[in-house]
């Protein structure tokens, strides 16, 4: 995804996003957003928990992301919990169109960063997870983990 020429800097993940949902295939989208937004946004003031990406009129739009208002704003600062417009192809928003609608699957944001002086959104296709398969994720998790020590502990 990245070029090597790029920086990347994370302004804001959402860590819920793998323990909740099967994280399957990852897009990348520009957003629109206001001058105070992206100022706050460059502070770090982004947060994901409770966002979702939905396609609406052939438009794909980011819902429920918190941006925290400029510390430096006057009256013109912006809402911090309004739908902004993700910028993507045709192709890829008619794709996801499809997967949402007929396959019943959820658009997750999983980070928002700066890339190349752009601000883009990451986000993922993903498939809710039942309670069984956290606590089987977890299980795996930690039995790995515990392999790894035990490896570091022989050698």
């Amino acid at each position: 995804m990245a070029d090597k020429n790029s920086t990347i800097k994370i302004l804001g993940d959402n860590r819920q996003a793998g323990h909740n949902y099967f994280l399957m295939e990852r897009f990348e989208a520009g957003i629109v957003l206001t001058g105070t937004e992206v100022k706050a946004a460059k502070d770090g003031k982004v947060q994901l928990k409770d966002a979702y990406a939905a396609v609406e009129g052939n438009e794909a739009w980011l819902v429920n992301a918190h941006i925290a208002e400029y510390s430096h704003g006057n009256r013109e600062n912006h809402v911090p919990v309004r739908k902004r417009k993700l910028l993507l192809h045709r192709r890829e928003i008619d794709k996801l169109q499809v997967e949402t609608r007929e396959k019943g699957l959820s658009l997750i944001p999983t980070k928002i960063y700066l890339k190349n002086g752009r601000i883009k959104c990451e986000f993922a296709i993903a498939k809710g997870k039942k309670l069984h398969d956290k606590r089987e994720t977890e299980r795996a998790r930690t039995a790995e983990a515990e392999a790894r020590a035990e490896m570091r502990r022989r050698a």
